[in-house]
């Protein structure tokens, strides 16, 4: 590695540090290139990416069909406004339909926003088809959830870095213990329209409930009358093993909740899916978007879904999934760790100690890139394009620094 090229590294850290935000603590590497699992920095050294952008590239970096769709329609119609009828929407809106088994869908940008026409809609519904009375809609949420950064989502977290500072919190809202499906049906009254719950809660650090948790809460719901709203932004297509992860448990949600890899990391795309009695609700001019539906993100959806499909992605990340999980639990043996959880390829590993940021910055030094949250859990979670042999030569380093903490 040249001085020169260290200098740029350096001198692009600072100037991001001197014009951004300081929101994020990012680990002192600055990315250039990617392509499958890897990703390279400026001085062109190669990491295994083990967080996939929080599973928005699922399908791996700078996929080829998702980047010729890209750059195809890039050059013919980028964008109308959902003023007109576009040539492209409707072929998005038919697959994502086909793979969720869902009749409707209402397209957005990032995953806030689809989290936030979740909510609209949960509410509307609630209102023109339970009968609520207006204004006194409640939805249900679990705690350490984490749906995003608007001031509504934040208002409904039980994180204090994720809501503090920003109240007045939005009405409208319980918090229940996550896991705990007699809590959840304890708090339902005749005014609650929705539940809204991840699957496994990727940012709380892969934390998975009881197996019987879901199916339970689905029970409920239907007894009570009470729409299921299951956000999969980060744990649907492909990255649990099956391409939804309430296909595990058979607890079939009323809403789904889509992004991140939607779009295989080229481009904001989310939305919702759902029955055309619930989507009805919607009627024109009660909800949109600038940017959603538009051509461009249409045509690169496209492309990203058939390559999950075609690819067989969520049957690789559950056969390798269920390898490394296995290797993890084999071969971890400090003292220091406490659990080792997961699901296809959304792992976890937890110490009893705060130093899981210490942990990645030694992994970044030996080229595997990974996150930590919340102090003691480190997140794995590769492009689920990622081989067999690429995923060991990983497991053969996180597993060397992971023992040594």
């Amino acid at each position: 590695m040249t001085a020169a090229a260290v200098n740029r590294s350096s001198q692009l850290i600072a100037q991001t540090e001197k014009y951004g935000a300081h929101n994020y603590a990012p680990l002192q590497v600055v990315l250039e290139r990617g392509e499958g699992p890897f990703v390279w920095d400026v001085e062109g050294r190669r990491y295994f990416d083990m967080l996939s952008a929080y599973s928005a590239v699922n399908q791996g970096h700078s996929h080829p069909r998702i980047l010729a769709a890209l750059v195809e329609q890039a050059g013919r119609l980028a964008l109308t406004s959902r003023a007109f009828f576009n040539d492209k929407l409707g072929a998005m809106l038919q697959k994502i339909c086909e793979l969720t088994g869902f009749a409707r869908v209402l397209p957005m940008n990032t995953g806030a926003e689809a989290v936030e026409t979740a909510i609209k809609c949960m509410r509307r519904w609630g209102y023109r088809k339970k009968g609520i009375p207006s204004g006194k809609a409640e939805i249900i949420v679990g705690s350490e959830n984490f749906h995003g950064r608007t001031t509504t989502i934040v208002g409904f977290s039980t994180d204090p870095d994720a809501y503090e500072d920003y109240g007045p919190a939005t009405p409208g809202f319980k918090i229940v213990p996550y896991g705990d499906a007699e809590a959840l049906a304890g708090a339902i009254t005749p005014n609650t329209c929705g539940v809204l719950l991840e699957p496994i809660q990727g940012e709380a650090g892969v934390k998975m409930p009881p197996d019987d948790y879901l199916p339970r809460v689905r029970q409920v719901c239907t007894d009570q009358n009470v729409l299921l709203c299951l956000d999969e932004i980060q744990t649907g297509l492909g990255r649990t093993g099956k391409l939804f992860a309430w296909e595990h448990s058979g607890a079939r949600p009323d809403v789904i909740i889509l992004g991140k890899a939607l779009s295989g990391g080229f481009y904001p795309i989310s939305g919702i899916a759902t029955s055309a009695q619930i989507m009805d609700v919607f009627t024109p001019g009660s909800h949109g978007s600038t940017y959603g539906g538009n051509p461009l993100a249409s045509a690169v959806a496209v492309a990203a879904l058939e390559v999950l499909v075609d690819e067989k992605l969520a049957e690789n990340a559950a056969q390798l999934g269920e390898h490394a999980l296995a290797r993890l639990r084999a071969e971890l043996t400090s003292e220091n760790i406490c659990d080792i959880r997961g699901r296809g390829l959304l792992l976890a590993v937890e110490y009893s100690t705060g130093i899981a940021k210490q942990a990645c910055k030694k992994l970044q030094s030996l080229g595997v890139l990974a996150k930590d949250t919340h102090k003691t859990t480190i997140r794995f979670a590769p492009p689920l394009v990622i081989s067999r042999e690429q995923l060991d030569q990983a497991l053969d380093l996180i597993i060397g620094v992971l023992n040594s903490f």
